[in-house]
């Protein structure tokens, strides 16, 4: 008997293919971290390099984040039209380029406009590896699976201060971003020569649209209610997140007053707990709520909000192992949060409005860090220290756990939110 395309396309997703193409999103996921997410840990060598204040140094991520609001619609737009493989290797050559060439500048609005087109590349990548998910595994798994994906987001930013924040410490910031750069460049080339879309994501890529449907596609999702709300929480749980990233070191350094190698391993642990939150979140959210992701984000905001609290707390001298653990549970929720978010995004259309969605949430929730990080930045610098930053954070994130629990209570009931 002959199977028609789209029986195919069902056994497709059967036995180890959707997991190898799952480790080649994963792969690429975190050569893009490494890259993207270095300017956090090297903004301290950044800082010192150009003479920045804590506020232009939280302006350096900020940048990037701005140039992810600026991509993630139309990426969204254009995966859902020719299919992740190819999105993967010009998102990885639009990054890995623009950082190359940032790391020759000493002009600071230089390196900005570099940064920002790097973000371009940057925020394709959610939108182009999130359809892959999409596609690749069911509803029941999916939460694994892209709490695996995004665990690559962590996993690069925790190497990124591993290994770039020493090497910037004997080499210096510039050679070490090149290096870095060149890796990514040829993770790229290699994604797009290894990783495969579905047939039915072909199938769907391949449908003509009518003209004006995207831009009736796009009001859909600006008219999506419970998808606004959503995107809007995870706006302020991603400004905690780089804010965390960002000035931890700082504050380890300059208040705690540990040393240099100690705050960075700080970051490593935080990241660490990100990557085991983005597989442990989704996997308790599909095993133990059923694919519910809305009652463990509130979870996450307010534990993120405790956190925050204690941190305010820490007095100089404070102990390298008290504040690892506070690092860990910490960067296990704002770090670990993403998968779901991902996923809550994605669930709340229908599959083939997958790559869209993702790109409209993100291009909401970059907001947070284009904002977060230099206005917690220009808190320390106006204060003189970092309490002040950190319960603002605290009570930000409360107020989303609140926002979280409201949404939980009023979808509950929608099928578009337990869609098979």
């Amino acid at each position: 008997m002959t199977l028609s395309p789209l029986t195919d396309a069902s056994n497709e997703l059967t036995g180890n293919k959707p997991w190898i193409m799952l480790g080649w999103l994963l792969f690429a996921q975190i050569l893009v971290a490494f890259v993207g997410r270095s300017l956090s840990p090297l903004g301290v060598f950044i800082g010192d390099s150009l003479a920045l204040t804590n506020a232009q140094i939280g302006m350096l991520p900020a940048a990037l984040f701005f140039g992810q609001f600026a991509a993630a619609i139309p990426a969204g737009i254009y995966v859902d039209r020719i299919g992740t493989r190819p999105l993967l290797l010009a998102l990885s050559l639009c990054l890995g380029i623009s950082l190359f060439l940032a790391s020759m500048t000493t002009n600071f609005t230089m390196l900005l406009l570099l940064i920002i087109i790097g973000g371009f590349g940057y925020g394709a990548m959610h939108p182009t590896s999130n359809r892959g998910i999409i596609y690749w595994f069911g509803h029941k798994s999916r939460g694994t699976a892209m709490g695996i994906k995004q665990m690559g987001v962590t996993a690069g930013s925790g190497l990124a201060a591993l290994l770039l924040v020493p090497l910037a410490g004997w080499y210096g910031w510039r050679p070490v971003v090149m290096l870095a750069a060149l890796l990514l460049i040829g993770a790229g080339l290699l994604s797009f020569w290894r990783y495969r879309d579905t047939k039915e994501a072909t199938l769907i890529r391949g449908t003509p649209q009518e003209k004006g449907e995207t831009f009736k596609r796009l009001k859909a999702m600006g008219r999506n209610r419970p998808l606004l709300l959503m995107s809007g929480g995870a706006m302020g749980i991603n400004g905690a997140q780089m804010c965390l990233n960002t000035y931890m070191i700082i504050y380890a350094i300059q208040i705690i007053g540990l040393p240099i190698y100690q705050a960075g391993l700080l970051l490593v642990v935080s990241e660490i707990a990100g990557s085991l939150g983005r597989v442990g979140w989704g996997t308790v959210s599909d095993r133990l709520f059923h694919g519910n992701r809305l009652i463990i984000l509130s979870i996450i905001a307010v534990v993120s909000a405790v956190c925050s609290v204690i941190m305010a707390g820490f007095s100089p001298g404070a102990s390298f192992l008290s504040m690892a653990v506070l690092a860990f549970f910490f960067g296990s929720c704002v770090s670990g949060f993403n998968g779901l978010w991902m996923n809550a995004a994605t669930e709340l259309v229908p599959a083939k409005e997958a790559g869209l969605a993702s790109g409209f949430s993100i291009s909401v929730g970059s907001w947070g860090v284009i904002i977060g990080p230099p206005l917690f930045g220009l808190i320390t610098d106006v204060t003189g220290a970092f309490t002040a930053g950190w319960y603002s954070l605290a009570g930000l994130l409360g107020l989303i756990g609140c926002l979280f629990i409201y949404l939980h209570i009023s979808t509950r009931k929608d099928e578009t939110y337990a869609r098979p």
